[in-house]
């Protein structure tokens, strides 16, 4: 598998070629940057280290390297500020965007490409792409609430002392402001989290504050995130070159579920080789699914102000 990331150089870029790289599944890293050095020093400085770890094809290159890409993933992008929301990075992030679009229509897509967005705001940007690139929206998604709900499982595994891994608790809806928790659904190990000793409405009241505004945490921290959200991309990348057909909160193209459509935002979706092989409707409370309505119109005025341009 051919996997070409664009804005490669960032330091979200940088870490998701890292982890693909740790994770073995890729056969080519083609890394684009618009800094051609910055973009050759990565690729040069994973290929150092190639002989320890997997037998890949690790090279810069440019948008005709694209074509035959399996995987396009897009991270390029302005980095949000400390007291920035996700969608106020939108009047900064359009325009570069759409160029990048402009180049990778140019360059041409396989037929059965993937392009896969990491860019924010995350669920506006890949509404573009579903509109702009010419491929079928079930190749277009965008990496949507996967690292909010890994976040959220591993804020929860923390403060309870349970194994990160099997914490299971859903961030549905934009990746940003209007992000809704699932609790209803939520477990640890296959047991009802909610009846877990210390899950309080205070609880998980705090759990998810601090869940929303973890971006802006490690932001103000340490500049922007990196290793956990190429975690993240590398866990959506595996399901989809394996087809492991894995459930994953991807932002992509919604028509129907919970009353949404039109629309790309995060809702329970199995990811396989070809994309979104389906997304499902499992019950809500009452007041998830109408959080997660009002998620949606949000990100709908947003768009359509978008598209106004």
């Amino acid at each position: 598998m051919k996997i070409a990331i664009i804005g490669g150089g960032g330091r979200v870029g940088s870490c998701a070629a890292y982890c693909l790289q740790l994770g073995k599944i890729a056969r080519e890293l083609v890394i684009l940057d618009a800094n051609q050095a910055t973009a050759e020093g990565e690729a040069l400085d994973l290929l150092h280290g190639s002989s320890y770890m997997a037998d890949q094809i690790i090279r810069a290159g440019a948008y005709p390297d694209c074509a035959d890409a399996d995987i396009v993933l897009i991270t390029a992008g302005l980095r949000r500020k400390p007291d920035e929301s996700r969608l106020d990075l939108i009047n900064r992030n359009v325009s570069l965007f759409r160029e990048i679009l402009k180049s990778l229509k140019a360059a041409g897509l396989k037929k059965d490409a993937i392009v896969f967005v990491v860019s924010n705001p995350v669920d506006i940007l890949t509404q573009l792409a579903v509109d702009e690139c010419g491929l079928p929206p079930s190749q277009v998604i965008g990496l949507g609430t996967v690292l909010d709900t890994s976040r959220f499982n591993s804020l929860i595994a923390a403060a309870l002392k349970l194994p990160p891994t099997q914490v299971r608790a859903l961030i549905l809806g934009e990746h940003g402001d209007t992000m809704v928790p699932i609790w209803s659904s939520a477990t640890v190990d296959g047991l009802p989290l909610l009846k877990v000793p210390g899950v309080t409405p205070t609880f998980q009241s705090q759990i998810f504050e601090r869940t929303q505004k973890s971006g802006a945490e490690v932001i103000s921290r340490k500049g922007g995130a990196g290793w956990a959200v190429g975690i993240a991309i590398n866990e959506v990348i595996e399901s989809i070159a394996l087809d492991r057909r894995r459930i994953l909160p991807i932002s992509s193209l919604v028509n129907g579920p919970y009353g949404i459509r039109n629309l790309c935002i995060s809702v329970p979706t199995i990811v396989g080789r070809k994309g979104v092989v389906s997304t499902l409707e499992l019950e809500l409370w009452p007041k998830e699914l109408q959080g997660l309505q009002s998620s949606a119109k949000a990100l709908g005025e947003t768009l359509a102000k978008v598209r106004g341009k």
